[in-house]
């Protein structure tokens, strides 16, 4: 089994439609409609990964992911949102939020957002890869130079993410627990941020980076059969790299290109009304 997943939103159709996308995925899936009935079911369960509306009778979204956090810290917690104020986006990434989870979604998307949030919750079990904490050990002196410089400035967390991904390539967990040390802060906070926004990642990349937009303008044209001719030219799935390191691939929900969807980022390059037949002769520039 792939995890437990509880889906607490007011709109049955929405709990139907996780457990129809996610049950084949191999996850165990629940659901309420109230967020008291999601504490009481919480209260027996341990759920690995709680997906949950901001907007809920009696309980508010956020008051709920409060006790969550108080009564259940190990769980992680994406929330499924229409159009989030700054206030609450501000609130839930304080209370270590992983990701959003906007409304509509597609089937690609829940699944992705879903594998994402089990990446991150798996990262603060403290494992780390060999090769990580080689990296990690051998630049050290230049993360705590790049932490030494921002620390005592407002607003320091991202700034020292993204010149630190610059310096190690990618924020590995162990990176992230150095980062909320030094500046003081929780390391959910800090893995929250780097989930939430696109351009970090916590993986290695390649030389040049292949990104695919699956959000719903591309989605809806044909997105996802370009994701399989891309794994199939380079020989490697979502998340991974060639054996040369020449190419890595991921999905992004959203590149601010729809106009143009279907999009394929290369590096820094944007290609959009990307054909599936001919994806490959724009990755083969690259090569």
């Amino acid at each position: 089994m792939a995890g437990s997943v509880l889906i607490v939103d007011d709109e049955t159709v929405v709990i139907k439609s996780c457990e129809r996308i996610l049950a084949p995925e191999g996850y165990s899936v629940q659901g309420a409609t109230r967020a008291r009935e999601a504490m009481d079911m919480i209260k027996k369960v341990d759920f690995d990964l709680i997906i949950t509306d901001l907007k809920m009778p009696e309980v508010d979204g956020i008051e709920l992911i409060r006790w969550i956090r108080k009564n259940n810290p190990g769980s992680g917690i994406v929330v499924i949102t229409g159009y989030p104020s700054q206030e609450s986006i501000k609130d839930s990434l304080e209370l270590g939020i992983i990701d959003y989870l906007p409304k509509p979604f597609s089937p690609q998307l829940l699944i992705d957002v879903t594998e994402k949030a089990f990446t991150a919750i798996k990262a603060t079990s403290g494992k780390e890869r060999p090769e990580a904490e080689e990296d990690i050990e051998t630049k050290l002196k230049d993360i705590m130079e790049v932490i030494e410089k921002y620390k005592t400035k407002p607003g320091a967390l991202i700034p020292v993410l993204q010149k630190v991904q610059g310096v190690v390539g990618y924020l590995p967990p162990a990176v992230q627990r150095i980062i909320a040390k030094e500046l003081n802060l929780p390391v959910s906070e800090v893995h929250a941020v780097v989930s939430f926004y696109s351009f970090f990642t916590m993986k290695p990349k390649g030389k040049h980076n292949v990104r695919v937009c699956l959000g719903t303008a591309c989605y809806v044209k044909r997105a996802a059969e370009i994701l399989d001719k891309v794994k199939e030219y380079l020989g490697i799935d979502e998340g991974g790299i060639t054996e040369d390191k020449k190419f890595s691939l991921e999905t992004v929900r959203c590149l601010g290109a729809c106009g143009l969807a279907p999009v394929v980022v290369v590096d820094h390059d944007i290609y959009g009304s990307v054909d599936p037949v001919k994806v490959s002769e724009t990755i083969k520039q690259y090569t």
